[in-house]
């Protein structure tokens, strides 16, 4: 049982000129349904994580600019705990997933 990466996340001022500049650097446009909110860029050709983009009103400080959301296959909590074996942390667990960092401190998101 693994975790595969389903999307690359990035926190930002300007979603559609980050998404717009990912786009022209990996061969791929930014979805049409992107707004100034919220954009996307799937990947260019086959496989892959999508890359989300999502407005946050400060600038970056100590929290990443990007993380990945990990889609556990199978029980989310099987996969905490193979994650904790790894050497992660957990910050946050509910029934529905986790939020934890990996051995550098750096957040990702575990869900089903």
């Amino acid at each position: 049982m693994v975790a595969f990466v389903k999307s690359v996340t990035f926190d930002c001022r300007n979603p559609l000129v980050v998404a717009t500049f990912w786009a022209a650097a990996l061969g791929s446009n930014v979805d049409e349904d992107s707004t100034e909110d919220r954009a996307w860029v799937e990947p260019a050709g086959w496989g892959g994580p999508n890359l989300w983009f999502q407005r946050v009103p400060e600038e970056k400080t100590a929290k990443n600019r990007q993380h990945f959301d990990l889609r556990a296959i199978g029980d989310v909590g099987a996969e905490v705990d193979r994650l904790r074996s790894l050497g992660a942390t957990i910050v946050h667990q509910d029934q529905d997933g986790a939020v934890m960092q990996d051995p550098e401190g750096n957040e990702f998101c575990l869900e089903r």
